[in-house]
């Protein structure tokens, strides 16, 4: 990424024009982004707030093919998300991994006789579990969606007695397990940095500027404005692509064309630490559909366990917040599936919730809302040229999300394409070693001046990417940090100088997984302050302002209490 930040957000004011300007830098339309870069496009992203900072920051942290969605009907969507995983867990190995998942199911018919009316109405009718045999005709399908060359293994089922000797924790009721391979997307918004630098570096015809919202039109383009300074301008480009997820219909209304696109649900999570339900998963994803029929899961991830999710109705113009209603629910299921083992709110060191982007779907149950997407297009209203909406969008399709996109934008600008994704590596996902033995040669190769352990460390971080980072750590003194030595004060300022940091929460948020963990303390804000503060030019009202603006978003957002006692590790890799 550009070194600079100031100097990403000045370029798009000193040269206010290109082919392309995308509005909302989540997954997709970072993926859109760097797709066109690719192409050769004149193209320019911005975000009101950070990359990667609204939907697309609260995740399950999955990449999956969806195997509800054939209850939906959905099996073009199924079959694009298992590709999709299949390729991801090859082109971005260093975050996307394969993911052993485990159904507990307590009955053998249950849910035969109300599925063929789900699918056919997509009403949700009276919540029913699925049973065995429901279940493993969705085995079955989904498995054969998923040939592709052993990605990941087919599907397995087991009886009470295997599968209590397997995970001994889980509720003694159950009358079967079924297992299946999804996978893991182990650092989200890391991963979102990776396909963003990747358009970068296709050239300075791509610029991107975070903390830059889109305030309006007029006849001299898109008005848009840097938060930071207020500044305004205007920004003129012959395709203008919406791609801000569940606020696209306030995007569209702030650009003078009124849509009523969106019905986006909102799901929550919360993250644990308590090993006992740590040790209970076995490593496995527990994921399962709870007596309402909400589908739930129990995940193991980064020495922590993540619970959730719910799908309820938002008003995009509220705030977006895990409620206490919903963590009631989150220990109600998890108390369903291990009954032995006690959590509480203790426990609890990170909280978040997001708004899924979908579509309008009126008095269709959220459960059944398609997780599909569409592109709607309408001329721009104060000048000449065409606004794109994306309405849907996933994690799992943002690549292929991405190219159907880009090749509509193409067709208006008349650009051909040149160059395709499909199979393209992302990031640090170049050249990662997929053997233990090239692993080995790898860590070898970079360990001289940091250490085997430490470059172990930093290539799951970052993956073939942590060269550059151990360069820039080796090119002067470093240390670990006093209050979280994961990181080391040279590392944190290589996030600060190249990746368009502005704010302090953007470095405990999504430059790493400090808060995630709970592994944060109001003195390591201060340290990690004290460090970024030379090289993003901070006056000492601006690092106060920076410590009290994050330990507020941290406290009203995610409910972390700086002066709570860190009860593990702070593993964060």
């Amino acid at each position: 990424m550009q070194d600079s930040v100031v100097n990403s957000q000045a370029a798009l004011k000193e040269l206010p024009r290109a082919r392309v300007l995308i509005i909302g830098a989540g997954i997709n339309g970072i993926a859109t982004f760097r797709d066109l870069a690719l192409q050769g496009v004149d193209v320019a992203i911005v975000d009101k707030g950070d990359f990667v900072s609204g939907a697309s920051s609260a995740s399950s942290h999955m990449i999956h093919g969806g195997v509800r969605y054939l209850e939906n009907g959905e099996f073009r969507l199924v079959k694009e998300s298992v590709t999709e995983r299949n390729a991801l867990i090859k082109i971005a190995p260093h975050y996307v991994k394969p993911l052993r998942t485990v159904v507990p199911i307590f009955s053998t018919f249950s849910g035969i006789m109300s599925a063929p009316m789900r699918f056919l109405t997509h009403k949700q009718g009276k919540p029913q579990e699925r049973g065995a045999l429901l279940i493993k005709v969705g085995m079955v399908l989904y498995d054969s969606f998923s040939r592709d060359g052993g990605s990941v293994p087919r599907h397995e089922f087991r009886g009470a007695k295997k599968s209590l000797e397997a995970l001994p924790k889980l509720n003694d009721g159950l009358k079967y397990t079924a297992t299946y391979y999804d996978a893991s997307m182990h650092d989200p918004e890391r991963l979102a940095l990776d396909v963003l630098r990747d358009g970068l570096a296709a050239g300075g015809h791509a610029r991107a500027a975070n903390y830059v919202e889109a305030i309006g039109m007029d006849e001299n383009g898109v008005r848009l404005r840097n938060t930071v300074t207020g500044e305004e301008f205007s920004f003129e480009a012959d395709v203008v692509v919406n791609t801000s997820g569940p606020w696209t219909d306030l995007t569209n209304k702030a650009l003078g064309s009124e849509s009523k696109f969106m019905g986006g649900t909102k799901g929550s999570h919360i993250v644990l630490d308590n090993p006992e339900l740590l040790a209970a998963t076995g490593g496995n994803e527990i994921f399962f559909e709870h007596k309402d029929g909400r589908i739930v899961l129990i995940y193991p991830l980064k020495g922590r366990v993540m619970v959730g999710t719910t799908d309820l109705e938002h008003d995009m113009t509220k705030p977006i917040r895990c409620t206490e209603d919903e963590i009631d629910y989150f220990f109600e299921l998890v108390a369903h599936v291990f009954p032995d083992v006690a959590v509480d709110r203790s426990d609890i060191v990170y909280r978040f919730s997001g708004v899924r982007p979908l579509p309008r779907h009126d008095d269709e149950a959220p459960g059944f809302v398609s997780r599909d997407y569409r592109i709607e297009s309408s001329p721009l209203e104060a000048r000449p040229g065409t606004l794109l909406s994306l309405v849907g969008g996933k994690w799992t399709t943002f690549r292929a999300l991405a190219e159907h996109l880009s090749n509509d934008i193409l067709k208006l600008i008349n650009v051909p394409r040149t160059v395709s994704t499909e199979g393209l590596a992302i990031g640090g996902g170049k050249d990662f070693p997929m053997t233990d033995a090239a692993h080995r040669v790898w860590v070898a190769a970079h360990g001289d001046e940091v250490g085997v352990a430490r470059a172990t460390q930093l290539l799951a971080r970052y993956g073939t990417r942590a060269a550059d980072v151990i360069n820039f750590m080796t090119e002067a003194a470093d240390e670990p940090l006093v209050h979280n030595a994961d990181y080391s004060r040279r590392e944190i300022e290589y996030l600060a100088t190249t990746e368009s940091v502005v704010h302090l929460i953007d470095i405990l948020l999504r430059r790493t997984s400090m808060a995630f963990v709970g592994g944060l303390s109001a003195e390591l804000l201060t340290e990690l302050t004290d460090i970024v503060s030379p090289v993003l030019g901070w006056s000492d009202e601006r690092r106060q302002s920076e410590i009290a603006a994050a330990t507020a978003e941290l406290s009203d957002v995610h409910a972390v209490d700086l002066a709570r006692t860190d009860k593990g590790s702070l593993t964060a890799a």
